[in-house]
C-alpha cells in the first residue's frame, strides 16, 4: 500500500497552499476535496467582493492579478483554480473524507470513494458547511435560505434578513435593490463593526430613511408559510408577512468530525486545541489549518492571516 507523507483534507486556499508548500519540497500528499476546487468561494454569493485586498489573498508567492481595488467571487475562482492547473496538483474532487483512524504511526483516511494511508494528515475544512441554526419553528420550510447567491429570486417578494454582518448586510441591500420589501431581524443594537467598511454606511441609511425595515435588539422566534413571528427589545411578539427568510447566522465547523479524530476541543467556542507554532493538534503528526483553527470563534482566521500556516506545518513535518 501507497504511504503518503501527507494528506490534505479540503481544498480551499489553504488547503491548496499546503499543497504547494508540500510539492515545493518534495514530499508526497494528495489533497481530498468533498466538492469542487475552493468549494466554499464557489457556494459565496455571485457578485461578493473581498475585504481584503488581491495580495492579501495571494499563495505560494503567485501573482494575484485583479482590475478592481478589492477582487470578486469570479476573480479568487479563477486564480485558485487557475493555480491548481497550473502547478498540476494531486486533488481528488467530490470526495469526502468520513473518517481519520491513527494506528501506530500511519493515519487511514477512510472516504466515500476509498482508503488512504498517510504519515501526516492536514484538517483544512474551513467552516462554511454548517449553518448555525436558529432551532426555530419553521426553520426546515422550503423558503428558508441559509446560503445566498443572488438577490434576482427575491424581486417584489417580503424577504426577511436575520443577522447584521457583512452576508445579512450584502444580501438586505442587494434584495432591496431588485425590489424586494425587506425587514431585518437584527440580535444586537446596530450593524456589526466588521461589516465591510464601504458597505456599513450604505445599509444604516437605507435602514434611517426608512427603505429597509430593522428591528435591533430583537430575534426570530417562529416562521411560518406567509408570515414570520419575531421578539422585539421589550418581548412583544409581532408577526408581519413574508415570502422568504434569508437566514444569514454564520456557519460552524465539523465539530463532530474534528472531535472524531481524536482532537480536543475545548471551552464555550470548542477551540480545537493546536501547538500555534506548529499548528499541530493534540495527535501526533495531525495537523490544523486555516479557518477550522477558531471553533466557533470564525471570526479570528481568514486567507489573509492563515496563509502563513502551510509553512509552519510543512517546517515541522520535515523536522520529524
Amino acid at each position: 500500500m501507497e504511504i503518503l507523507d501527507i494528506l490534505i483534507i479540503g481544498g480551499g486556499p489553504i488547503g491548496l497552499n499546503c499543497a504547494l508548500e508540500a510539492q515545493k519540497n518534495n514530499l508526497s500528499y494528495l489533497i481530498i476535496e468533498k466538492g469542487t476546487i475552493v468549494n466554499s468561494l464557489y457556494n459565496y454569493p455571485l457578485y461578493m467582493r473581498f475585504f481584503s485586498t488581491a495580495e492579501k489573498l495571494e499563495i505560494a508567492g503567485i501573482p494575484f492579478i485583479s482590475t478592481a481595488p478589492k477582487p470578486g467571487r469570479q476573480e479568487a475562482l479563477e486564480y485558485y483554480q487557475g493555480i491548481t492547473r497550473q502547478r498540476n496538483l494531486n486533488i481528488n474532487l467530490y470526495e469526502k473524507v468520513e473518517k481519520v483512524i491513527k494506528e501506530n504511526d500511519v493515519f487511514t483516511i477512510e472516504t466515500t470513494k476509498g482508503k488512504y494511508f498517510a504519515k501526516n494528515v492536514i484538517i483544512s475544512t474551513g467552516f462554511y458547511d454548517i449553518p448555525n441554526m436558529m432551532n426555530i419553528p419553521g426553520e426546515n420550510l422550503p423558503k428558508v435560505k441559509h446560503y445566498y447567491t443572488e438577490p434576482y429570486p427575491y424581486a417584489k417578494q417580503k424577504v426577511v434578513v436575520v443577522g447584521c454582518s457583512n452576508s445579512a448586510v450584502d444580501a438586505a441591500l442587494e434584495t432591496y435593490r431588485k425590489g424586494a420589501e425587506v425587514t431585518m431581524i437584527i440580535r444586537h443594537s446596530e450593524i456589526s463593526n466588521s461589516v465591510k467598511y464601504w458597505v456599513k454606511p450604505d445599509i444604516e441609511n437605507r435602514i434611517a430613511e426608512g427603505s429597509i425595515t430593522a428591528h435591533f435588539n430583537s430575534e426570530l422566534t417562529e416562521i411560518k408559510e406567509n408570515s414570520v413571528i419575531f421578539k422585539d427589545k421589550n418581548g412583544e411578539n409581532h408577526e408581519i408577512q413574508n415570502d422568504f427568510v434569508l437566514a444569514m447566522t454564520g456557519y460552524l465547523p465539523d465539530f463532530e468530525f474534528l472531535k472524531n479524530s481524536g482532537i480536543e476541543l475545548q471551552g464555550d467556542c470548542l477551540n480545537p486545541l493546536y501547538h500555534p507554532e506548529t499548528m499541530e493538534t493534540n495527535v501526533a503528526n495531525l495537523y490544523l489549518a486555516g479557518v477550522v483553527c477558531g471553533g466557533k470563534d470564525t471570526h479570528l482566521w481568514f486567507i489573509e492571516n492563515s496563509r502563513i500556516h502551510a509553512e509552519m506545518i510543512i517546517q515541522n513535518i520535515l523536522l520529524h
